[in-house]
């Protein structure tokens, strides 16, 4: 298959939304990363996902819409509680798990009784959504376990010939995957975290729930049962300062190892290794959040052996940055204790 790249003008779009209505998977910008969309009624359209993804068939998928409207048409109900959320979170990196009425392909749900559902706040996304007049199943424009695309040349990279097209938007804001929030309870229950924070869902739903297990047997989001967002090379984690940090580049060194580190500012900077990547300000997670999936990827063009990863409070958008470097990593060495 050739996989044809385009901007993001109207004509794109067009292109583009003939063929999600021909039963084709198109890639698109999000805020978040880019999702690979296909119509989330049709099977044989979302069959052509998992394929090109090469993912696990009981590995659910987000559904795309435009506007908040469109939700009703495929759950059964919204309690007040999930209209709040709702309106406070969407459009915006924010999935919400609701009761499924069966509408979207039963693929889509891997056989669940709930759906879970997002609006992008993204020009193109959106725009892309509403031309096609379909809800998109989207899951990240990747193979399946590798880093999610921030950019249309990750998505190449990786889905070149598995794929009908690519829309390219430029680079993603957020860069890392939404929030997706299990609605379906009297308590909201995180079961990924993302760019809306556990705080700020708080502010609007008072007590919230997190969760989410690689061992979980039935998943009803993306991300909780499989390894995800592993680089070529191995990924090991440092919880420590700097001299702790250090030792540990010596120590791979000295093994005839070379080592790579990912790490913000200002501790990049102190550190000696091979090849650094310097992924933004500690005082500012947001950044690093944004150049997480770009730094991983960005040692796949390299000959590192081994990659060393800075560790970050788990609080606010802190959250979701190490929920994916805890699933991408192999080990984590503390000042501690070794995990």
């Amino acid at each position: 298959m050739k996989t044809e790249k385009w901007d993001a003008s109207k004509q794109s779009l067009i292109k583009a939304a003939q063929l999600l209505n021909e039963q084709e998977v198109v890639a698109f910008p999000t805020e978040t990363v880019y999702g690979l969309g296909a119509d989330a009624t049709s099977e044989v359209a979302v069959s052509k996902i998992f394929k090109a993804k090469g993912r696990p068939s009981d590995n659910p998928l987000i559904v795309h819409v435009h506007d908040p409207s469109q939700i009703q048409h495929y759950v059964t109900e919204i309690s007040t509680m999930a209209q709040q959320l709702i309106e406070h979170f969407m459009p915006g990196p924010f999935t919400i798990i609701l009761p499924s009425n069966g509408t979207v392909a039963d693929t889509v749900t891997a056989g669940l009784d709930t759906v879970g559902i997002r609006i992008p706040d993204h020009p193109i996304g959106r725009a892309l959504i509403q031309e096609a007049n379909l809800p998109l199943a989207a899951p990240s424009a990747n193979l399946s376990g590798k880093p999610s695309p921030t950019t249309a040349e990750h998505v190449y990279q990786d889905l070149y010939g598995r794929i009908a097209g690519i829309i390219d938007g430029g680079a993603t804001g957020v860069g890392l995957e939404s929030t997706v929030v299990d609605a379906t309870g009297d308590i909201p229950v995180i079961l990924r975290p993302g760019g809306v924070t556990k705080q700020q869902i708080e502010q609007v739903a008072g007590q919230v729930e997190l969760t989410g297990s690689l061992k979980e047997n039935q998943p009803k989001s993306p991300g909780m049962k499989y390894t995800h967002y592993e680089p070529d090379a191995p990924l090991v984690l440092i919880d420590g300062d700097q001299r702790f940090f250090q030792k540990h580049i010596n120590k791979f060194q000295q093994e005839g190892k070379k080592v790579g580190i990912i790490a913000s500012k200002p501790l990049v900077d102190q550190l000696q290794a091979a090849i650094r990547y310097n992924c933004g300000s500690r005082d500012d997670l947001s950044q690093v959040a944004a150049n997480l999936y770009y730094g991983l990827r960005y040692f796949n063009d390299t000959d590192v052996d081994i990659i060393l990863a800075e560790t970050y409070p788990q609080e606010g958008i802190g959250d979701a940055i190490m929920n994916r470097l805890t699933k991408a990593a192999t080990h984590w060495y503390t000042q501690n204790k070794n995990i």
